[in-house]
């Protein structure tokens, strides 16, 4: 009986063409792709150095970043500066003693009559100790 296995429909395969774990039967050494092992300090200390430039690099990349995104935060402050009317004292300051004393006198003082009807209205206590921060008051 015929091993269905080996039908002829499959294709037949010829010794020379096979390849296993990536090498031909042709190699001389079939363990060639290990032999960096021969020399593993070797490709520690590359491994190690190729680490450490990456590393590197990956650092002055994030600083890079940072003063990017500082950058643009500082840009954005600036501009919002020039949208907001901001206090220039050499245009918002009077100049003159003159000038000072018309803002003074242009501040309004409550009159005496409204203070007394305050403090005829008022819920505080005349008689209370005075507030000093920091200091604890025990009831008694």
């Amino acid at each position: 009986m015929k091993d269905p296995s080996r039908s002829s429909t499959s294709p037949s395969i010829i010794s020379e063409d096979v390849i296993i774990n990536g090498h031909s039967h042709e190699d001389d050494n079939p363990f060639a792709e290990y032999m960096w092992m021969e020399n593993e300090e070797e490709f520690n200390r590359q491994a190690n150095w190729l680490l450490k430039q990456f590393l590197f690099i990956a650092q002055i990349e994030e600083e890079l970043w940072e003063e990017e995104f500082i950058e643009r935060c500082f840009q954005e402050m600036l501009e919002e500066e020039e949208e907001h009317e901001w206090f220039i004292p050499a245009r918002d300051l009077p100049q003159t003693m003159d000038q000072i004393q018309d803002q003074f006198n242009d501040l309004v003082i409550s009159d005496s009559s409204s203070l007394e009807d305050l403090v005829v209205k008022s819920n505080l206590n005349p008689n209370a100790k005075e507030f000093v921060p920091g200091v604890k008051y025990l009831n008694i």
